[in-house]
């Protein structure tokens, strides 16, 4: 009795080989299989369809009316699962797809943004859908790739998977034109003369928390001209030499290579954080995830990071 649906789509394949061959032989040697398993897969193929598909005789086949219809759609039903394969295998192989993730707006005014920019630009057939966000995100919940995060070391125990891209340090800059007007600082004393510029905090109370190049904690309060809690504005604020501040590293390395800013006391920086990005598994990523960590941590080199 015939059944309302294809159990396997394998079959519709064999009977495409078997009428493009013309015979159950050749389309057996083809396959590298037994003519005679052949001939008994396209005959339960058509017990289940309740139909006659084939005209066989010893020396010939040809396809019965029906045949000749159902033929056609299965041509087309092998075409599209070949096309759905491929470019399963093109993802596998080669970067492209969404990638969709998540990063705190101050790691990416530090510099993720412009390492996302120059990664889509060199990747053309990829997408990037971007959460902008300094909230905690559930990376498996919103479905996302993965989401980028920078902590303290070490790293809080996660059931994620986790790649480190690189460290994020605080140093202190200062404008050429802020720095011309007071003498070149010997410590961190030497600046409560000069203005500063902070994070702002829900305590209203502005200390810097520095460790020197030996390792010795620094705890310096100051008190800002100007506190807010967007680092690019802190960033414009200082290259216009309104005062001090304490940015990451990585934010402001152009702006020290062009003379935009100075590096104040490079012998001090903040305990630097880890960049990492978590995500659900390393099982099965595709190229597109794959290579835009890739990207990330060479980013990161490149900063010096």
């Amino acid at each position: 009795m015939p059944t309302s649906q294809i159990t396997d789509l394998n079959d519709l394949r064999l009977f495409v080989l078997v009428v493009e061959h013309g015979s159950f032989t050749a389309a057996a040697r083809s396959l590298g299989v037994q003519t005679s398993k052949l001939s008994r897969r396209i005959r339960a193929l058509e017990e289940e369809l309740g139909i006659r598909l084939l005209n066989r005789t010893s020396r010939s086949l040809s396809l019965t009316e029906t045949g000749r219809q159902f033929h056609q759609h299965c041509v087309a039903m092998v075409a599209e699962s070949k096309a759905a394969k491929d470019i399963v295998e093109q993802t596998r192989t080669q970067p492209q797809g969404t990638v969709r993730i998540s990063c705190p707006v101050a790691l990416l005014d530090s510099g993720i943004a412009a390492m996302l920019s120059r990664y889509i630009e060199d990747n053309p057939q990829v997408q990037v859908l971007l959460d902008a966000t300094n909230r905690r995100v559930d990376v498996v919940e919103e479905g996302l790739d993965f989401a980028i995060r920078v902590r303290p070391a070490p790293l809080e125990n996660t059931d994620l998977a986790v790649r480190q891209l690189g460290l994020s340090a605080h140093i202190l800059v200062a404008a050429p034109e802020l720095a011309a007007r007071y003498p070149a600082p010997e410590s961190i004393e030497a600046l409560k003369t000069w203005p500063t510029l902070s994070m702002a905090n829900s305590s209203e109370k502005y200390v810097w928390n520095l460790v020197d190049a030996g390792g010795r904690a620094i705890a310096w309060a100051h008190r800002p001209r100007l506190a807010t809690d967007d680092l690019a504005t802190l960033r414009v604020a200082a290259r216009n030499g309104v005062g001090v501040a304490m940015l990451p590293r990585e934010q402001v390395t152009g702006d020290i290579q062009a003379r935009r800013l100075l590096h104040l006391l490079p012998e001090l920086s903040t305990t630097p954080g880890l960049v990492h990005a978590i995500f659900p598994t390393r099982r099965g990523m595709v190229p597109a995830v794959r290579h835009l960590l890739d990207a990330l941590v060479a980013g990161f080199e490149a900063l010096g990071a």
